[in-house]
Order: structure tokens, then C-alpha cells, then sequence
């Protein structure tokens, strides 16, 4: 039986980095179109992340770091066939001379109606990689929500659309009664956002009562992310305040990887192996901070090896490697070099 089903986990997934020039600018390159768009300029100061997706279409427009509602205004033109087009002199976009990274995701293009949860969605799935992307209209009660990915979810990123609220983030490794927020360094609290209540490999359950996924009449957007062995890992480490840190193994060279300390507050930290193509991995992005790339490379820095088979850290810091302390992560990773009939091992 194969190791993996995921032959080319670039054909799925692919970070692009690009230069802005202050006018129309055509980044190509990504491989395939992207469905789901995250952007962050590196060099700018105070620039918010920028999220768009094929479902939504551009330029809507949300930011991680931030509660705002979706918006339309900004220099995020048209997602094209091998990556997406930006324009203007907008510092969180395109301006001239200033470093961009961004991450892109292939689902299933503008989406179809999903009848499969007691509210009707618009679902954009690719089953093969596992992730979709998921609009709905809040009910104001109890709600089940279709995903499309015919497999559990074990990270769902949940964003009202119409109002200014926290993003929530379900984790498989802090149940259905916890959540996360993406904008924010809080650890996780208690809530009822999902009801309390697991995802199925149909749907995810929304709930008035944890706030801010299921408010009545208006519209949400949700990344939803399944597990694919070789590809993507969603899971928990445990940090042992040593600067030869916690290794934590994946199966796959992660090229992303986005992770936070779950049981008290630390910032969730973006890595991925366009910025950082050899170790140390010391090119620091916040999903929850407008603050330009960080890049400390020294024994109090946010370091860490990304690996054949996984990832290492490599810092005493506490808000990423406390002793004792928790964190949970997902992984999106490279496939396996020369078979995808078996694990590679660390080098």
C-alpha cells in the first residue's frame, strides 16, 4: 500500500514569494490556481495579512491579525490560472521594491451548493488534498454546516464575514468545546463556537453560543483541513525548554507551517521553506501581527529545523519551547523524495 496518495504535494499547495513594483504585477509561478489566497509582506512595517479565496472572489478580502469584517477595498485584482494578479502601490499588496510572501492553497474552484448539513453551503473541496473552503449564512441556533471533504476535519479556521469578531480556530488536539483565535496571542478557552460537538466526515457544527460562527443572517467563511498522510499533519507538541528542542515528527518535510502555544498565550508563528530553505529557520511571520518578518538568528530567536520527516525546535524561548508547555501546529508538507511508497528519514 502506498505511503502516500499525494505524488507532487505541489500541485496542492506551493508558497510563492515575490518582489512589488508599484504597478500591475502577475505572479506566476505558483504551479496551478490557487483557490485560496494568503498574503504578507515581509519588509513592511504594520502591513495586515491578506486573505482571499476563489469562493468569495477578489478583491474580498479578510486579515488575519485583525476582527475587521471582509472588505473590498485594496490592489488584489483576479486570481489567475498559475497565480494571481496585485496592482497599486498598496504596502500590503505591491509596493515597489518591498518582499512579499504568499501561501496558496488549490480547493475546488468557486464552489457548489452542499445540502449535506441542515444549512445549505457553498463548498469549493479538493477531497484528494484535503481541504475545502466552506461559505455559509448563520441560523443564530444550533446548526450543522456541509464541508465537502468526505473525511474529518481535524483544523477548521472560521471567520463572521459581516461583522467585526475573533477568528475561531477548532484544533482536533483541543476538542470541540475549546477554541483558538487567529488574531490574537490568547491561549485556548473554553466555548461552545462548535457546539461541543466533533466534525464528522460530512459536516462541522456551529453555535450561537460560543460567538461569532453561526450569528444570525450573517455570512462566514471557513477553511477546513483534513489529514493526509505524507501531505499534511495536524497535531500537538510538548516543549522541553532546551535549545536542542522538541522534535516533532510528521512523516513529511514540512514546507508550511503555522503553530501556537496552546495553553498560554504566544503568537502564532508562520515557517515555510521558500524564506527558509536551509537550517537554522529563522525567518519569523506572525499570523495574529502586522509586524514585518522577523529575523533573529541567535539562541533567543523563534529557530527551528524543518527536517525530512518533520520538525525540530531549536530555542529556549518559552512562548515556543517552555518546558512542560503545549502547542499545537498543522503542517502542510513536500512529497516524499523518489517513491510514494515510503517514509524518508531525517538528515
Amino acid at each position: 500500500m502506498a505511503y502516500t496518495t499525494i505524488n507532487k504535494s505541489t500541485d496542492y499547495f506551493n508558497t510563492k514569494l515575490y518582489t512589488g513594483n508599484g504597478g500591475t504585477n502577475a505572479i506566476t509561478g505558483v504551479g496551478f490556481q490557487p483557490d485560496f489566497v494568503w498574503l504578507k509582506s515581509r519588509s513592511q512595517a504594520s502591513t495586515d495579512h491578506k486573505l482571499l479565496d476563489a469562493v468569495r472572489g477578489a478583491p474580498n478580502f479578510l486579515s488575519s491579525n485583525l476582527t475587521a469584517a471582509e472588505a473590498s477595498t485594496g490592489s488584489f485584482n483576479s486570481i489567475d490560472s498559475d497565480g494571481f494578479t496585485v496592482d497599486t502601490t498598496n504596502a500590503s499588496y505591491n509596493q515597489s521594491s518591498a518582499t512579499y510572501a504568499s501561501w496558496n492553497w488549490k480547493a475546488g474552484g468557486t464552489g457548489s451548493s452542499n445540502t449535506d448539513g441542515s444549512i445549505t453551503s457553498t463548498v469549493s473541496a479538493n477531497t484528494t488534498a484535503g481541504f475545502s473552503i466552506v461559505k455559509y449564512t448563520g441560523t443564530g441556533s444550533s446548526a450543522t454546516v456541509g464541508h465537502g471533504l468526505g473525511a474529518v476535519p481535524q483544523v477548521l479556521i472560521i471567520k463572521d464575514l459581516d461583522s467585526s469578531t475573533d477568528w475561531q480556530v477548532y484544533h482536533v488536539n483541543e476538542g470541540a468545546n475549546d477554541k483558538l483565535r487567529l488574531n490574537t496571542s490568547d491561549y485556548s478557552a473554553n466555548t461552545n463556537s462548535f457546539g461541543g460537538t466533533t466534525p464528522t466526515s460530512s459536516v462541522f457544527t456551529v453555535n450561537p453560543g460560543g460567538g461569532e460562527t453561526n450569528n444570525s443572517g450573517n455570512n462566514n467563511i471557513a477553511y477546513c483541513f483534513a489529514e493526509k498522510k505524507g501531505y499534511s499533519k495536524f497535531g500537538s507538541y510538548t516543549g522541553n525548554g532546551n535549545a536542542d528542542g522538541t522534535f516533532v515528527y510528521t512523516g513529511f518535510k514540512p514546507t508550511f507551517l503555522l503553530y501556537k502555544r496552546s495553553d498560554s498565550t504566544g503568537y502564532w508563528r508562520l515557517h515555510d521553506t521558500k524564506r527558509d530553505p536551509h537550517n537554522v529557520a529563522y525567518h519569523n511571520l506572525f499570523a495574529n501581527e502586522a509586524e514585518a518578518e522577523g529575523t533573529t538568528d541567535s539562541s533567543t530567536g523563534y529557530n527551528i529545523d524543518i527536517l525530512s520527516n518533520g520538525f525540530k525546535l531549536r530555542t529556549t524561548l518559552a512562548s515556543s519551547n517552555n518546558s512542560g508547555g503545549t502547542w499545537i501546529y498543522m503542517a502542510i508538507g513536500q512529497s516524499l523524495v523518489g517513491s510514494n511508497n515510503v517514509p524518508c528519514t531525517a538528515r
